[in-house]
């Protein structure tokens, strides 16, 4: 989850809003690829989860992790939470139930983001493994209640947490239970956005069958392939999911923003301190609704991009957009899913030719793929064909943008090497829940603790 920040500039009228988010168009040399995974920690003794306190949790390994990489702390009321980059971009953060994030710096190719992703993964499983602690790449979390996952002590996740029962009947989940990789990338103008966000938008239900990875939930099957995919289906649907109005012709920043004004906020920033914000619209907040709740009711441009980090659609729009439909997996999957949306939207041919793959997918078609997709995955269907067909034609248009970058590493290799996972899952049609139910089905014989051998990093 995104670091929030301050920016004390005032919120005048509607067009800095919108400016703030077109900020973000630049030329396609400046492109870059940045890249988000969460994983869960865990006792190795035990396979219970890692408590943020004591000499063996989260705190500890983000104390050492800033002592030796350097990064600086992110704090919160004295708590560190996380750790930047300074000089190179980047940050760890940690989601409510101690999902360590790696929020990736910029970086110009696939190559790149995997070897971050590589040397992250080692020095944290360095300091890791002497404290009794693994990670696991998973997209739900497999045994624990959600009574037994521990809270993080960041402030917005108080909020969040009280909100959430109130607006739907997995927020919970979502925030304790659940990891994720994302992919950000880049636009060069409004129009080059919207083409984007639209192909990409359609395309999340299939991202969420071939990353598949969350099949089982307080220590046995749960029926669905990605239960991860399935919480989000009710977690707060006036933020999150699938909006007709960001697949309508006239969409733009400006539809965006006017629809950001109108859901309720989670918080603003003043001194520091986080006030819950829940019961105001932003719109509602700028017209004076806090005034006399805190001393600086004024609206802000720091509190604006607060605000856009807070909402949830399957396709983020801030200054970049950001990829949420897939699972939190194994290394592989880290590097697949930028691989996967890099050669389906930085290459001109490939994203004509992804635009018109599902130029016939409409809002209700893509929402219906959307339910079927976290039981079904690649065997869902969308206009009578299988999802799985749909899922070769998009592989084989990506690996044909990435060949077209030509980012080749030191062994010759161009980016589409990244996708041989996904080529593999629709020659197969099995997804990574499908193999991992055959195992516990099989020579695992029914011990879900097999997982945290099989699926640790």
């Amino acid at each position: 989850m995104a670091r929030d920040t301050t920016d004390n500039q005032p919120i005048e009228n509607h067009a800095q809003m919108i400016e703030w988010m077109s900020v973000g168009c630049k030329p396609k040399s400046e492109w870059r690829i940045g890249t988000e995974h969460e994983k869960f920690g865990f006792c190795m003794k035990s396979h219970a989860p890692v408590p943020y306190e004591g000499d063996r949790g989260i705190k500890a390994i983000l104390t050492i992790l800033q002592r030796e990489s350097g990064w600086e702390p992110i704090e919160d009321e004295g708590n560190i939470i996380g750790l930047y980059n300074p000089t190179e971009g980047g940050a760890i953060s940690l989601e409510p139930g101690g999902q360590f994030e790696l929020s990736g710096a910029p970086l110009e190719t696939v190559h790149q983001t995997c070897r971050e992703s590589n040397q992250h993964l080692a020095q944290v499983k360095k300091i890791a493994e002497e404290l009794g602690i693994g990670f696991l790449g998973l997209g739900g979390s497999p045994i624990w209640k959600f009574e037994e996952t521990p809270m993080m002590p960041k402030s917005r996740y108080n909020i969040m947490k009280n909100y959430m029962p109130k607006v739907g009947s997995q927020g919970h989940d979502m925030m304790f239970r659940t990891c994720t990789i994302q992919v950000n990338l880049d636009f060069s103008d409004e129009r080059d956005m919207v083409r984007k966000l639209q192909t990409s938008l359609k395309l999340q239900p299939m991202a969420s069958a071939l990353f598949a990875n969350s099949p089982f939930t307080e220590g046995k099957p749960n029926g669905l392939l990605s239960w991860r995919s399935d919480i989000w289906r009710d977690v707060d649907n006036q933020r999150s999911g699938l909006h007709a109005f960001m697949l309508q012709d006239d969409f733009g920043f400006e539809a965006y923003a006017e629809w950001a004004l109108d859901v309720p906020m989670y918080f603003i920033i003043r001194d520091g301190k986080y006030h819950d914000c829940t019961h105001v619209t932003f719109r509602q907040f700028m017209n004076g609704a806090l005034k006399g709740e805190v001393d600086d009711h004024h609206a802000n441009i720091g509190d604006w991009g607060n605000h856009l980090s807070t909402l949830f659609p399957d396709v983020r729009l801030k200054r970049f957009l950001e990829m949420r439909g897939a699972d939190g997996g194994p290394w592989h999957g880290i590097c697949a899913l930028p691989a996967f949306w890099v050669g389906l939207l930085y290459d001109s041919d490939a994203l004509d030719a992804a635009e018109a793959l599902v130029s016939d997918w409409d809002f209700e078609m893509v929402d219906a793929l959307r339910n079927d997709a976290p039981a079904k995955a690649l065997n869902a269907e969308i206009g009578g064909k299988s999802l799985l067909s749909y899922a070769k034609e998009a592989i084989e248009i990506s690996s044909k943008g990435l060949k077209a970058r030509n980012n080749l590493n030191d062994d010759g290799l161009d980016e589409s090497a990244f996708l041989i996972p996904l080529e593999d899952a629709v020659s197969t049609g099995k997804t990574p829940a499908e193999h991992m139910l055959e195992k516990f089905h099989g020579e695992w014989n029914g011990d879900i603790s097999k997982v945290f051998e099989a699926y640790a990093f």
